[in-house]
């Protein structure tokens, strides 16, 4: 069994980082993003990237980082609310963006893993979403032809993991990762903890280690929180 488990994330994107590449990234705002990888990454220099992300995460923070240090050519994402440069520089034409529904994203990534070239969905008919897309009609229904996704490196976000990189998700944190983790070349998991092989239940394992390429541990991480509500403390 080859060695997955590398000290660090530069180690572990070593010789994978390209000009113009296309990434796949887990996570859904700032919850179960691989946020060692995307240090290295802005690290490395990088640039022309192509990330499929639901999100840029925020200003300064997971993706946002990337896109401050102008690394970013295109994103392929399903929502950009929180972050104000990923707004300002698609709106004044420094970024391409391929807007995506949620769910459609979810399933370009997964029919890219499986192999799958295209499928046809209903979502989008009849909206800017479907602008220059081959439609097709099935039982008298409209449909639209979204492309699979696939990419040159997937980097993801796993709460445990064993020797061989079967991995555990920790509740929300399974978001987008799953998906993401099968549609790349090669996956690179960041972990919070790394365990014996034999030591995960096999009934909870989440992600096969077969997906899984090269490991990091990126433990002990600060929780930030993409966006604060309060409410008035009542009156004593």
């Amino acid at each position: 069994m080859a060695k997955k488990l590398y000290p660090d994330a530069a180690a572990a994107l070593e010789g994978l980082l390209f000009d113009g590449m296309h990434l796949c990234a887990g996570g859904f705002g700032l919850c179960g993003i691989p946020e060692r990888l995307i240090d290295a990454i802005r690290d490395s220099g990088v640039k022309d990237l192509t990330i499929a992300s639901n999100n840029a995460g925020i200003d300064g923070e997971g993706l946002g980082k990337l896109l401050r240090t102008r690394q970013v050519k295109k994103m392929i994402s399903s929502y950009v609310g929180e972050n104000k440069e990923f707004e300002r520089q698609y709106l004044a034409g420094e970024l391409e963006v391929e807007f995506c529904p949620q769910g459609t994203l979810a399933e370009r990534c997964r029919a890219g893993g499986a192999g799958i070239p295209g499928f046809y969905t209903k979502t989008g008919v009849g909206t800017a979403v479907a602008e220059g897309k081959e439609v097709k009609n099935f039982d008298g229904q409209d449909y639209i032809l979204e492309r699979g996704i696939f990419a040159d490196v997937a980097i993801i976000k796993g709460w445990k993991a064993d020797e061989s990189g079967n991995l555990i998700f920790r509740k929300t944190a399974r978001n987008f990762n799953a998906p993401m983790a099968t549609a790349a070349k090669i996956c690179i998991a960041e972990v919070e903890e790394v365990v014996p092989v034999g030591s995960l239940d096999p009934d909870a394992i989440h992600l096969p280690g077969i997906y899984v390429k090269r490991m990091i541990v990126g433990a002990p991480y600060d929780k930030k929180i993409e966006f604060r509500t309060v409410r008035q403390r009542d009156a004593a």
